[in-house]
């Protein structure tokens, strides 16, 4: 049980780290009493405010002011609530649940076969960096800024999968201690229905083998998760994405 609940804190911690990371890039990440919070001005991601201990009447209070007084549109994930007492607060406080993702986990064992038309190259420049924005902004919708990607690339790992020197999707890797955080992986459109995600995660996996990680977690979709189960993935923990009502 311990081992479980220091992987499941890995988890989190890595994604956390993550926002932090690109927050820190642009000065738009702050620690508070209960919370911790990171906006970046004319963005989409991330965008995100988070406890740092229980749910709190107090702590729901000084965040709402912090949201109230932000000009972006800012998702409050919480991977914690174990009793309807806590989701009671938020949701008395005006905040409705958007969607959810679960928390999985891989522990690294062997590598995938993997077909060798694809191929993942990582970002190093400012036109890779344009190129992967509008691959993500086509694979989910909304929008990483090129600026985003070209500030932090020498800090986080963006990666371009290519078939046969096509542009085909996206991948983001944050490396905490001994995890390998795996995000980001999109498809567009026009590109889907053709292996590509599965191939993406397998390469994802050998360079994670190759460089002697111990786990990889990621925070899957309702729809990608089968995918993941299917790689070997194990399901750790249930994130609920809230944002204040107003913004919904």
């Amino acid at each position: 049980m311990k081992e479980t609940t220091s992987l499941k804190q890995a988890n989190i911690d890595n994604l956390t780290s993550l926002w932090k990371t690109v927050g820190s890039s642009f000065n738009a990440y702050s620690k508070m009493s209960g919370f911790e919070y990171c906006e970046i001005q004319n963005a989409e991601w991330p965008n995100r405010v988070w406890f740092n201990q229980n749910i709190t009447q107090q702590t729901v209070d000084s965040l709402k002011e912090k949201i109230a007084a932000s000009t972006s549109k800012i998702t409050l994930p919480v991977w914690n609530i174990e009793h309807q007492k806590e989701a009671s607060i938020l949701e008395r406080n005006g905040f409705k649940a958007t969607f959810e993702q679960v928390g999985m986990l891989l522990k690294i064992q062997s590598r995938f076969e993997t077909e060798g038309h694809v191929k993942i190259q990582r970002v190093a420049n400012e036109t890779e960096a344009k190129l992967w924005a509008e691959l993500f902004k086509k694979s989910f919708g909304y929008i990483i800024s090129h600026e985003t990607v070209s500030k932090t690339y020498k800090d986080i790992n963006f990666y371009i999968a290519y078939h046969d020197h096509v542009a085909v999707g996206t991948a983001l890797l944050h490396k905490t201690d001994r995890i390998l955080g795996v995000h980001s992986v999109g498809i567009p459109p026009e590109m889907r229905r053709r292996g590509y995600a599965e191939q993406i995660m397998k390469l994802l996996i050998n360079l994670a083998v190759e460089n002697q990680y111990e786990y990889i977690t990621l925070q899957a979709s309702s729809m990608g998760k089968h995918l993941y189960l299917k790689l070997g993935f194990e399901e750790q923990f249930l994130i609920r994405n809230y944002t204040l009502k107003h913004y919904t």
